[in-house]
């Protein structure tokens, strides 16, 4: 998808080209880079900025709109649409951050400067977001309709009858999402409004923010004109603690300071936009282990009325600081499917960590497909000689071929690890498929290492590759093992995700952290649903809610890497500034619909849909839908009632018999896909059978695109007029008969020299 994408940019930029600007050389805007072939970088036409596309099906509506000019005639569509990058003409963005979390708001104008006035057009907004970022909503205003953005439950979702379904929105990448919309103008102006949040990176004791603010130089309009661009950046870093600020990328003027918040504001005239994305960097200063403990009482529409908390443990000054003696075992997913890079980028990452291990530290593998096949048949020390031979076990057995059993090796795993030791077990499984048996597998470890558990120092990491495996299955198990879950829903990610859940699960310098004072009596319920260790790689960051009342202060135990005991106190601090109901919303969310999975509870879908809904965050149980509407105008919280729900099915009703609704693609990850699976697909990857016709169609492509490719109409005129009367009608005739198979659109791939 993301390479059709590409590719659909490319020809766009190619289209780009017919356009006239007039005499003046300052009306004429960048112009897209030269080189733009196989040699060049892959992603270079993936969006590295927010960025709105004209969706060109049909090129021969491509003309500047203020200065029509002569276009040749052009046979044919383009299928997939051309995309091309409209000019932006401002970009404001707001950034809150609390604690680990992100919410960002964007407010941008383009022109659709490529389509004559009189046509019409659909055009892609594409928002690349940071780290785990999903959208909350939008409003977008264009001559063709102004939208708002709204969640609904499913299964109202499915009684709508709206024009449009499922087509104009979704992830491009798991970081990318875009948005089509409608019948836009040439020449008119498009202004969208969105709102996402984004998770900060953990880096050697600093909170990284990155926000994708890199534009190409072709979406700098010609002209002379004031291009401003603005960041205001807020954070509160939720602790009492002085806060270190490192410089950002761009230029920041401070607006205001306090202990523990700080305000800056980034705003310049330019040229040209950004070309460097905005990164900021803080840290709260402490050599040791630090923490809080927020307390923030509910709104009055809130649909749980408890109060909420949030607990969060800082390693402070961890480098020096010891880690836990290591037991290692790897599952991994050797079936069909991890063939090619999926398997050689987790081999790699596989013996990049066990270098890293002491010669004390004690490791195995077992790679399973149908059956399971062992490095050893027990734990072996990571001595210069057994990495050498596991370097060659790797090369000879992590062959893929076959389906998937994750219980076997599993429990075999298990008993590996079961023997007490001073040192910490981790278990990491990587896999690509799902499976039947997978609430089994989930009960089999919470036996072992549950709170009933017999193994207190026992960890399961969970990694996932693609969409067809379940990640609400690996999400539990995870988190019945205090351990961590990530995943890459493509190769190109593997490799950096899974060196960060090794790094982020093996430096634990403290274990089985509890929180006193917290008792049963006050049923406090914790998001996720256990405390897992402190890394250097990761602070504890979690929520909850409590009834009852607590004291002034809590005190927090836990197990230090030489087997003593850690204890300290935490003060209990009021917030009113960090609404924790949003920090904590997509969190909550995933513990609960990984246990509405588990528990196959109704009550729980339920649950996990009104919190969306009030939230704004995305789920498995609710669909985005766009009203078009020119007359409600009021803001992305116009069809929100406050202190209820967003809606009731009847007013729902009501507002789509006098407006049109967009419906939005499914924005969740899904349960996991048995049938791929079993076919062994490619992780993520939908083959597509064609049909008769379009077997005819694309060999046909095939054969004479290659010749078509490199010629514009004026071109192909030209090379027609050196030819005989008799050349002339026969290869007339056979462009005929293949324009019935339309093998013509790559007539429109225009050379430098039609410009």
């Amino acid at each position: 998808m993301a390479d059709d994408f590409q590719k659909s940019v490319q020809l766009g930029l190619k289209l780009s080209k017919r356009l006239f600007y007039g005499k003046d050389p300052s009306m004429k805007p960048p112009q897209p880079p030269l080189s733009m072939d196989k040699s060049s970088s892959e992603d270079q036409f993936l969006p590295t900025s927010p960025m709105v596309y004209a969706v060109v099906s049909n090129p021969a509506v491509i003309d500047n709109p203020d200065i029509r000019s002569y276009q040749p005639y052009v046979h044919g569509r383009c299928k997939p649409p051309a995309l091309i990058p409209l000019h932006m003409y401002g970009i404001e963005v707001e950034v809150d951050c609390y604690l680990d979390t992100a919410f960002v708001s964007m407010t941008g104008t383009w022109r659709l400067h490529c389509v004559d006035g009189n046509k019409k057009c659909d055009c892609q907004l594409a928002i690349p977001m940071g780290e785990q970022g999903s959208v909350l909503g939008f409003e977008i205003e264009a001559t063709g309709g102004s939208y708002l953005s709204q969640l609904v439950k499913v299964e109202d979702a499915a009684d709508l009858n709206g024009p449009y379904k499922d087509e104009y929105g979704g992830f491009l990448k798991p970081n990318v999402f875009t948005l089509k919309i409608p019948k836009v103008e040439g020449g008119s102006k498009i202004l969208v409004k969105a709102r996402w949040y984004q998770r900060l990176l953990y880096e050697n004791g600093w909170f990284v923010l990155n926000l994708p603010f890199s534009f190409p130089l072709y979406v700098t309009p010609g002209g002379k004109f004031t291009k401003k661009q603005k960041i205001l950046l807020n954070v509160n870093s939720g602790t009492s603690a002085e806060v270190q600020c490192k410089a950002a990328t761009h230029p920041l003027k401070v607006l205001k300071r306090q202990v523990g918040k700080f305000g800056f504001l980034y705003e310049e005239k330019v040229d040209t936009w950004s070309q460097t994305d905005f990164e900021f960097s803080y840290s709260v200063l402490s050599s040791d282990i630090h923490g809080g403990f927020l307390l923030h009482s509910p709104s009055s529409n809130d649909i749980d009325q408890r109060e909420m908390f949030s607990f969060y443990l800082f390693p402070g000054e961890a480098q020096n600081r010891e880690v836990f003696r290591k037991r290692v075992v790897f599952l991994v997913d050797i079936s069909g499917s991890m063939k090619g890079a999926p398997i050689e980028n987790v081999k790699k990452e596989i013996m990049a960590f066990l270098s890293k291990l002491n010669e004390d530290d004690l490791f195995n593998i077992i790679a399973f497909n149908g059956n399971s096949h062992s490095f050893s048949s027990s734990m072996e020390l990571a001595t210069h000689g057994a990495l050498q031979q596991v370097s060659e076990w790797i090369n000879i057995k992590l062959i893929p071929e076959g389906d998937t059993n994750i219980l076997l090796p599993m429990k075999q795993a298990l008993k590996m690890v079961s023997h007490e030791s001073n040192s910490m077990a981790h278990i990491f499984l990587i896999t690509d498929g799902a499976v039947e048996n997978e609430r089994d597998i989930c009960n089999v470890v919470q036996d072992s290492c549950g709170s009933k558990g017999k193994l207190p120092f026992l960890r399961i990491s969970t990694f996932g590759i693609g969409s067809y495996c379940n990640h609400y299955f690996l999400r539990m198990l995870a988190q019945i093992a205090k351990g961590h879950y990530d995943a890459a829903y493509d190769a190109e990610s593997i490799a950096a995700r899974l060196q960060r859940l090794f790094t982020m699960s093996s430096q634990v310098i403290l274990s089985n952290v509890e929180v006193d004072a917290l008792s049963h009596d006050q049923l406090p319920t914790l998001y996720p649903s256990t405390i897992q260790d402190l890394s250097r790689g990761s602070p504890i960051i979690i929520s909850g809610r409590y009834e009852g009342k607590l004291p002034e202060s809590l005190t927090v135990r836990g197990t230090l890497a030489d087997m003593s005991n850690f204890v300290t106190d935490l003060k209990i601090r009021k917030e009113k500034d960090i609404p924790l109901h949003k920090v904590f919303a997509k969190a909550q969310i995933d513990a609960l619909t990984a246990k509405a999975w588990f528990t196959e509870s109704k009550e729980v879908q339920k649950q996990v849909a009104e919190i969306s809904m009030q939230t704004g965050v995305p789920s498995e149980y609710t669909r985005m839908i766009l009203f078009q509407t020119d007359e409600w105008n009021q803001g992305l919280d116009a069809i929100t009632i406050q202190g209820k729900e967003a809606y009731d099915k009847s007013s729902l009703q009501k507002m789509i018999k006098s407006q049109k609704i967009i419906l939005l693609q499914i924005l969740g990850v899904g349960f996991g896909d048995l049938e791929k699976t079993g076919e062994n697909l490619p992780p993520g990857v939908i083959i597509k059978v064609p049909d008769a016709a379009e077997f005819i169609v694309n060999a046909a492509t095939g054969y004479c695109g290659k010749l078509l490719d490199r010629f514009c109409c004026m071109c192909f005129i030209r090379a027609m007029s050196t030819l005989s009367d008799r050349c002339v009608i026969t290869f007339s005739q056979i462009c005929a008969a293949l324009a019935c198979f339309q093998c013509l659109d790559c007539c429109y791939d225009l050379c430098d020299s039609c410009c």
